[in-house]
């Protein structure tokens, strides 16, 4: 079979472990040169993005190592200045880096706050904006945006974090709809994988904790890989502002916001308060969605 990426050069950032080295390493099987992006390092010391193109270049792929930070705009066109002098052009982008300062909402901090919304969304502007002259100049490209299920369904403890992923939704629509017309992509993934920043975050006290863990623990990073390879391939040429999840072996469209219900309230003096009070809330009631987790929606077992 054909590699769907022979040719392309991709940059994938937090690609050091977890969702993003899996994308890396399924993108250069799939033929793509691909720059992994992460400023981590392991126990050793080591910059964790150089082992990962290690590992890629040993098994006979193309790969470059990048530590540059994505929350500095300088770093990052230095990253992708790095990619035009290897290869030459840039024909895809992952913004998979990501980070977690959990805390309760009454106890979070304006640190916390910073801290994640620079590298959940702050970076993925940064990349995005990096890379989307020369898409246009080049007329062609994609994007693809790791979102959360934290933020399109919610989670406790994860206002900072939802918001960036949520945030991360919105500038996912806006590049595609400016960037329709030079054949630019944007769409977004929502992972579901055992990687160690969700699995750092899951604690093993309780009956309720322990089942998570057996759930999360089926669900494996590199299951993540074939649906982001896929949008970055041609063959989803016309694929663009969608919002796309991955579990195990599933795959999920996600639904948008779009009004589900409307009432007309108006009168001689028009619409007043009391009359949303009085008719508006009850009658819409039934159609108010309820304070879901992901795990209460995503209810079925990994298959």
């Amino acid at each position: 079979m054909a590699q769907v990426l022979e040719g392309k050069v991709i940059i994938i950032t937090g690609s050091g472990r977890g969702v993003g080295q899996c994308l890396a390493e399924e993108a250069a099987r799939q033929g793509a040169s691909v720059v992994v992006n992460d400023v981590g390092k392991d126990e050793d010391g080591n910059p964790t993005a150089e082992l990962v193109a290690q590992g890629i270049r040993s098994a006979g792929g193309k790969a470059i190592a990048s530590q540059h930070n994505i929350a500095d705009r300088g770093n990052v066109e230095d990253m992708v200045k790095q990619a035009l002098d290897n290869w030459g052009k840039v024909d895809g982008l992952v913004n998979n880096a990501g980070i977690l300062r959990d805390k309760i909402f009454h106890k979070m901090s304006e640190d916390d706050w910073d801290q994640s919304l620079t590298v959940n969304l702050k970076g993925a502007f940064n990349t995005s904006r990096a890379v989307a002259q020369l898409f246009k100049e080049q007329e062609s490209g994609s994007m693809v945006h790791l979102t959360s299920t934290s933020g399109l369904i919610g989670n406790f403890g994860q206002a900072n974090y939802s918001a960036g992923k949520m945030g991360l939704v919105g500038l996912s629509k806006s590049i595609a709809l400016d960037m329709s017309r030079f054949n630019v992509r944007s769409n977004c993934v929502a992972p579901f994988a055992n990687t160690p920043m969700v699995m750092a975050g899951v604690p093993k006290e309780t009956e309720e904790d322990k089942e998570r863990w057996r759930v999360i623990e089926r669900m494996k990073p590199e299951n993540i890989a074939p649906l982001v390879c896929a949008l970055l391939s041609d063959a989803a040429a016309d694929v663009t502002g969608q919002i796309f999840g991955a579990r195990a072996n599933e795959v999920y469209l996600f639904s948008q916001p779009r009004p589900i219900r409307t009432m007309h309230i108006g009168d001689e003096g028009g619409i007043s308060t009391e009359a949303v009070i009085e008719r508006v809330l009850p009658g819409f009631k039934s159609s108010m969605y309820p304070l879901d987790r992901s795990m209460d929606v995503f209810t079925w077992d990994p298959v």
